[in-house]
């Protein structure tokens, strides 16, 4: 392959592993069998050491390797790898997501609307249940609600057309490189949880839309460790109260009764 092409990625896709090598292999030989290499180059961060399952170098795109010394979170593991990224986008990608076709090419048509922040395709999970991964800002009192068992559901009606919910899940995410570096990535001091709820607060402070497009699915094999690890619920509860003391927080709601004043008759 020319070595120019693989210079010049058009999409850097970020991958961080949590000892989830083979999760990872499965995500790779995905990207390998539906996905143009031409395009892609792909950024692993082994978050702790492990042994890998593959030979990075068997792609035919371009994988390289970050090795943390010690554990970073969400945010600072793909902030780094966008410093080393070479393409014209930026592709945030769990590892136990799955793909059964290419997602891009109709992802990065969204993103020529130069309104559009950021794009996410349609997540489904086991027995292709579409996961709840658009969603309305967090507040207190849904918090407190959907604890006692109120607001079930669904925040958004889910149909083929695109939707531009307030946040999507932080599974899939795909950005310009430049609006992504405008916002100077994820916000480091969220280690876990809320990132993808923050940075899309700021994307809508900064006047872009976040857009889900149906059209495009893929599947998530969710390992929910908040909800069966003390350490992580604790993490998660952190995070949560972070976000909601934040001023991007007090300023998105402000915004959004601002919105809602205006469109009043």
């Amino acid at each position: 392959m020319d070595k120019t092409v693989r210079d010049q990625p058009k999409v850097s896709i970020s991958v961080v592993s949590h000892k989830q090598a083979d999760l990872v292999s499965q995500l790779l030989s995905d990207i390998e069998s539906y996905c143009s290499a031409d395009l892609i180059e792909l950024i692993l961060t082994l978050n702790l050491e492990e042994q890998l399952p593959f030979n990075p170098d068997n792609f035919s795109f371009p994988v390289k390797m970050i090795h943390n010394k010690t554990r970073q979170g969400f945010g600072e593991n793909h902030n780094k790898a966008f410093l080393q990224s070479k393409g014209q986008y930026f592709c945030v990608l769990n590892p136990d997501i799955r793909l059964k076709t290419d997602p891009f090419p109709l992802l990065l048509d969204c993103l020529n609307n130069d309104s559009v922040g950021v794009v996410a395709p349609l997540v489904l999970g086991e027995n292709d249940v579409i996961e709840d991964s658009a969603r309305h800002f967090p507040t207190p009192f849904k918090i407190v609600s959907k604890a006692l068992g109120q607001n079930k559901g669904s925040d958004y009606q889910i149909s083929e057309q695109p939707l531009k919910p307030d946040w999507v899940g932080g599974m899939f995410l795909l950005f310009k490189q430049s609006v992504f570096e405008k916002l100077n990535g994820f916000d480091q001091r969220y280690f876990l949880y809320y990132e993808d709820v923050d940075i899309c607060a700021r994307l809508r402070l900064s006047g872009y839309d976040i857009l889900l497009y149906p059209q495009v699915k893929v599947f998530h094999y969710a390992q929910r460790t908040s909800h069966a690890n003390y350490e992580y619920l604790k993490v998660h509860l952190t995070s949560m109260i972070r976000f909601f003391l934040s001023p991007v927080f007090w300023q998105v709601q402000f915004q959004k009764r601002v919105r809602k004043v205006n469109i009043k008759p």
